[in-house]
């Protein structure tokens, strides 16, 4: 089986200023890949040198194909959704609109409306503000909307930068849970950044740690949770 993401000595920054230092780190078909760290580590700045948004040295493949300086529009074309930090939802359109922008580029139309049906009834508050401006919702809500309209778009792979950021603890853990089912029950592949240790690795099947731009730990999550140091910096124990 080809590897869906394969990463392989990322170098990427802002002007003069160097994030990244080599990074390579892989995502394999139907995985949820977790990227731990601190704030400033590097996390935002490496998905966003996957998906286009900033330049970067070094080599991105998906599936085989380099895809390394390519525009996001291109690569969200060749399969990969970025939902940045931040929730990413097009404030001034309703819950629908933005899931129909979501499967705008999908090449048939057939299934869009099952597939806007099946995320109101995978997130009934949505299904319950269909006509809401998503600006005038809350940000738990905004980053279930998010979310689903990334994956209205069918893609191979999904990225979330810090899905839990201002979330209360309830929502973090039932947005978390619905992560890991759509993993389950339909085979999407997640890569996502986050510093909530705990839940990230309960979904995921490995993770790597980054600090100052270099990953210093990867290993099963399993591995991960039960190593010490990690303990110690990410999971309060």
């Amino acid at each position: 089986m080809t590897t869906l993401l394969r990463v392989s000595e990322l170098r990427a920054g802002y002007g003069a200023v160097r994030v990244l230092h080599g990074l390579d780190f892989s995502v394999e078909p139907g995985e949820v890949v977790v990227i731990l760290g601190a704030n400033g580590a590097g996390k935002t700045t490496t998905l966003r040198a996957v998906s286009g948004m900033i330049s970067a040295g070094g080599r991105v493949e998906l599936e085989g194909t380099s895809v390394l300086g390519r525009r996001p529009d291109q690569l969200a074309a060749a399969g990969i959704a970025h939902v940045p930090q931040g929730r990413g939802t097009i404030v001034d359109l309703s819950v629908d609109d933005n899931l129909r922008v979501g499967g705008y580029r999908r090449r048939g139309r057939d299934g869009i409306d099952a597939d806007i049906e099946r995320w109101y009834e995978t997130f009934p508050v949505l299904g319950q503000r269909r006509q809401q401006l998503a600006g005038s919702m809350s940000g738990g809500e905004q980053q279930m909307l998010a979310i689903a309209r990334a994956i209205m778009a069918r893609p191979k792979l999904v990225l979330l930068d810090e899905p839990s950021l201002g979330l209360a603890p309830l929502v973090t853990r039932q947005l978390f849970e619905t992560l890991g089912a759509l993993n389950r029950e339909h085979g999407i592949s997640l890569l996502v950044v986050e510093q909530n240790a705990n839940l990230a690795l309960g979904i995921a099947s490995r993770g790597y740690v980054l600090e100052t731009g270099v990953i210093v730990a990867s290993g099963h999550a399993e591995e991960l949770a039960g190593n010490d140091e990690v303990r110690r910096a990410y999971l309060g124990a």
